[in-house]
């Protein structure tokens, strides 16, 4: 099916060209660079796709392009959870990320000391 490589919309056979933006119709979209290591870094790591996964949505939320980056190896005999799941970030958005992690920490805390003195 024609895309269109603007809009990322799908057409019927037969059209050329978006009748959305006026760009040409493509038969595949060229492939995204999504990770260039420079342009990525760590702020946070864990132990636990749940945590990955909601820290993940939490940043997501407040506007922030984030990539988890698991180095599971299921392959590997030992005892316990060795695995480490990272959570990046581009370099521009790290210091945002890093008070919005710290915020959200505290806030746990508070709910977590509100909680326990009831």
């Amino acid at each position: 099916m024609p895309i269109c490589p603007d809009c990322k919309y799908e057409y019927v056979n037969g059209i050329t060209v978006c009748p959305d933006c006026g760009e040409d119709l493509v038969d595949e979209l060229p492939p995204e660079i999504i990770l260039n290591e420079a342009d990525w870094i760590v702020v946070y790591t864990t132990a636990f796709d749940y945590e990955a996964e909601m820290l993940k949505g939490n940043l997501e939320s407040a506007g922030i392009s984030v990539m988890i980056l698991s180095q599971k190896d299921s392959s590997f005999p030992a005892p316990g959870d060795l695995s480490i799941i990272k959570l990046l970030v581009k370099k521009e958005d790290a210091d945002s990320a890093v008070n919005f992690l710290n915020e959200f920490k505290k806030s746990l805390e508070s709910e977590n000391s509100e909680d326990e003195s009831e």
